[in-house]
């Protein structure tokens, strides 16, 4: 019985937090997109009018930026070895606007031969195939990661004909 006594004050607390304080718990944790946040807060079943005038207190707070987002993500991907075509990829399906992109594209200082060429070095090292058949299959095997990986076919082809 003292059980069900303590747990009914903690559903209470919980089924009163707003979309506002959600909200701000899931920026604390990281940076979000609004598509992003607007697609939590909706999981969390809050109305759609509440999750408005959230996003609407997140923006004027400046909590909640896309332009932020987008260059988190994009710092974040290219440490961990992707490409632009990647990066720009997870922004669109993260509904950043296509302007926020092609100014990140156009502000962003990253070297994308040199990140190719890390995250090549990384996977790969040394060509160490004598066989011409052997060889024409690794150099394929290292163009469908590097694609995958979002480089362009021009950052792809410097590194693989470089060997």
């Amino acid at each position: 019985m003292i059980d069900d006594e303590n747990e009914a004050p903690f559903k209470k607390r919980r089924q009163k937090q707003t979309a506002l304080h959600c909200g701000v718990g899931l920026l604390a944790r990281r940076e979000h997109s609004e598509f992003e946040l607007r697609q939590k807060l909706h999981m969390r079943e809050f109305e759609a009018d509440d999750i408005d005038i959230a996003i609407e207190r997140l923006f004027e707070k400046d909590y909640l930026s896309d332009d932020r987002y987008a260059i988190s993500t994009c710092r974040h991907r290219s440490n961990r070895g992707y490409g632009w075509r990647y990066i720009a990829n997870e922004l669109k399906q993260k509904g950043v606007c296509s302007t926020i992109i092609q100014q990140l594209h156009d502000n962003c200082e990253i070297d994308w031969y040199l990140q190719a060429e890390l995250a090549y070095n990384k996977r790969f090292g040394e060509l160490s195939v004598k066989d011409a058949q052997d060889v024409q299959k690794e150099k394929a095997k290292r163009i469908r990661f590097l694609q995958y990986r979002g480089f362009s076919t021009d950052e792809i082809f410097v590194l693989v004909n470089n060997e």
